[in-house]
This record gives structure tokens, C-alpha cells and sequence, in this order.
């Protein structure tokens, strides 16, 4: 049976010419159905869950349609890809609601380090055990997933070094997160950082991976993704859903997929594994040479989900979602988007030139699926 999943998508708002302006207030005030992040650069909006990918896939482009329209209402503005302020300003915070605390913590904290736009991926599982289970395995494969969705290889106009600086520069809060035995475990913890000021509230852990439910850290309903740079093409973005459902609907039949179970490291190495892959990733994302959680042998992130591929096929093949999986082929064939704009960079263009060049093949390609693909389903 599929999993109920959803996505929680961060854009930011700006000029076809790619500078990034503010307009997430109003957009809150006038839109239903997005929400303010700290910075009123970039405004959010989430699916609502579906278990259908056709379904996903309208309820990604939709509220993307309606925001383009509202934008052109309020003036010559768009939306800008990317997960960084690619073409500035990262020296300056532009508050969104300066009467929420929690907003005055993050600024004063992390700075302009988390005014960023990603995809937070979320996926339905009925039983808290096996979605700390679930988490354990996701954690230390979530490099695959950000090596996917990379999308960050510029700040303030520069190439940065990394192809996510978003995640290479991201506070990830708590520093260190352990691989949670089991709920308890995972209740406990969260209690004990409340109480020594690691984190604000429940909301306030930034990992690649979590738990998550409507009464966090004692009522759990599914596993958030968090590590993904922001993948526009909703196709390529239901490929990589795919690929984590049919490792997560693997994992749930297969115990022996739990590292806790089936790794030559404790779970404080595991934990630092994992750690070192994900900075590796936001590096060099597919070409980046990573050490495997089972027994620590080195491939790289393109190599290891090779590998894996087959065996998410045929776990999808029969439950009818195995065509969703072949964007991620085209991923490592053609690489992410990091890699493509690097390799624009290459050719003697600027980030600026690309990212005017990415913002209307944007536009152009949710018009296309629009046209294309939901009318099918509205019928």
C-alpha cells in the first residue's frame, strides 16, 4: 500500500532579474494557504498528504500558479530558484513579523544563515517505533537525497565552493543529534534539550532527518526530510519522493535495514558517519565520496544510488509508482542543478545570467505541467 506524503516548499520571491525582494507579509495577508518564515524573503506553502504521485503533483504546481499570479498583481516580481540568496543580499535580515520572539532568536543566533528555500519532505507512518526506525535508516542515507536535490552553488552573486551552500552553512540545532533507539528515547531527549536551552521549542531541531506529528515529541505520525535544496521541477522532485518512499516501505518490511541492527559501528560512530557524508554532499553532491553506515567501504553518492536503484524499482513496480522513479536516472545522468549551473559557469556565463535564464524556464515549465498534466486530473 503507498504511504500518505507531502511536501513543505520554500521559495523565495523577487525580479525576473533574480534580486530577491521581500514580499512574504503581504503574500500571508492576501493568499491563503502560505506561511512566513523568519525572513520575509521567502514564504512557504504545504500539500496537503496524498498517497496518488498524480495527485502530488497538482497540489505542488497550484499554489505556484496562483502565487506567480498574485506577484505579477503587485508588480514586475516572480519567483527566484535556488536555495541561497544567490545573488545577494546575505548581509542584511529582513524581518517578516518583528513582534515574534522566536523570529528575534533566530536573527540574533543564526543571522542570515537560514534565509534559505528548501523542500522538507514528509511521509506518513502509523507507528512512532517505526518512524524512529525509519529515521535511523533515512538519517544516514540522507546525504543521497540532498546529492539529488543540490541546488545552491552561489551566495551574493559568487560561486561558494559548495554545490548546497545552504546545508554547508546551515546551524544544524542541536550539534550534536544522536540515532534515537526508539521513542522513549526520543522523548526523553527532546525533553532534556528543552530544558538546558539547546533548543527553543519542539520545532527548534534542525536535522537532516526528524520525527514529526501534531504534538511533537509524544504524538508521532510521520518522518520529515529536511536536508533537500529546493528542486523546482516538480517532476524531478516526485522522482526523488519515490526513491524514499520505496527505501522507506523497505525498510518497514525488512528490520534487518535498521543500522542499529545491521552496521560494524556503535551508534555514536554512526552518528558522526553521517555527519561527515552530509558535509562531503554539500560539497561535491553526486561526486562526493562518502563511507557506507554498513561497514564504512567509500563510493560516491552517484555510485551508491546506482546501487540502490534496482532494488526501489522493483518495491515500486508493483504498487504502480515505479514511473515516477526515472527522473532520478535522469538526475545522474544529466546532474542537479548545481552542477548544471557550475557548468554554465564553465562556459563563461555569470550567476546572474543564469539565474535570469533559470527563473523563465521556470515559469515555463510550471505552465506546461499546468496545461499538460492537471487538466488530466481535474477531469
Amino acid at each position: 500500500m503507498l504511504l500518505s506524503k507531502g511536501f513543505e516548499v520554500e521559495m523565495y520571491t523577487g525580479t525576473p532579474q533574480g534580486e530577491i525582494v521581500g514580499l512574504s507579509d503581504r503574500i500571508v495577508r492576501d493568499l491563503t494557504g502560505f506561511v512566513r518564515e523568519p525572513d520575509s524573503r521567502n514564504v512557504e506553502y504545504t500539500t496537503a498528504p496524498y498517497a496518488a504521485y498524480d495527485r502530488l503533483l497538482c497540489a505542488l504546481v497550484r499554489p505556484r500558479q496562483r502565487l506567480r499570479t498574485y506577484l505579477k498583481g503587485l508588480g514586475d516580481y516572480t519567483l527566484v530558484p535556488g536555495s541561497t540568496l544567490s545573488l545577494g543580499d546575505s548581509g542584511c535580515f529582513y524581518r517578516s513579523d518583528p513582534q515574534n520572539p522566536y523570529h528575534t532568536y533566530i536573527e540574533q543566533t543564526y543571522q542570515t544563515k537560514v534565509v534559505t528555500a528548501s523542500i522538507h519532505i514528509n511521509v506518513g507512518i502509523d507507528d512512532p517505533d517505526e518512524i524512529l526506525r525509519a529515521c535511523r535508516l533515512i538519517r544516514l542515507e540522507a546525504p543521497l537525497y540532498l546529492a539529488l536535490s543540490a541546488s545552491s552553488p552561489f551566495l551574493d552573486g559568487q560561486v561558494t565552493g559548495y554545490h548546497s551552500t545552504r546545508w554547508g552553512v546551515f546551524p544544524k540545532t542541536p550539534a550534536q543529534v544522536p540515532l534515537f533507539r526508539d521513542h522513549r528515547h526520543f522523548i526523553d531527549w527532546t525533553e532534556e534539550q528543552l530544558e538546558i536551552g539547546t533548543m527553543q521549542n519542539v520545532r527548534h531541531l534542525w536535522s537532516a532527518v526528524r520525527p514529526n506529528g501534531d504534538r511533537r515529541p509524544y504524538n508521532l505520525n510521520r518522518l520529515e526530510l529536511r536536508i533537500c535544496d529546493l528542486v523546482t521541477d516538480p517532476i524531478a522532485l516526485l522522482g526523488i519522493m519515490a526513491f524514499l518512499e520505496a527505501r522507506i516501505s523497505q525498510m518497514l518490511a525488512d528490520p534487518g535495514l535498521d543500522p542499529l541492527q545491521s552496521s560494524c559501528f556503535s551508534p555514536e560512530e554512526l552518528a558522526e558517519l553521517g555527519d561527515r557524508n552530509e558535509q562531503a554532499v554539500a560539497e561535491k553532491s553526486l561526486d562526493a565520496i562518502l563511507h557506507h553506515w554498513q561497514d564504512g567501504r567509500k563510493l560516491s553518492a552517484r555510485d551508491w544510488i546506482e546501487e540502490l536503484y534496482p532494488q526501489m524499482w522493483a518495491i515500486a513496480k508493483p504498487q504502480g509508482y515505479s514511473c515516477f522513479l526515472s527522473p532520478v536516472k535522469k538526475i545522474l545522468r544529466t546532474g542537479n542543478t548545481a552542477q548544471q549551473w557550475l557548468a554554465q559557469i564553465e562556459q563563461g556565463l555569470t550567476p546572474s545570467e543564469i539565474l535570469q535564464q533559470a527563473i523563465i524556464a521556470l515559469e515555463q515549465q510550471e505552465q506546461d505541467l499546468e496545461d499538460k498534466l492537471c487538466q488530466l486530473v481535474a477531469a
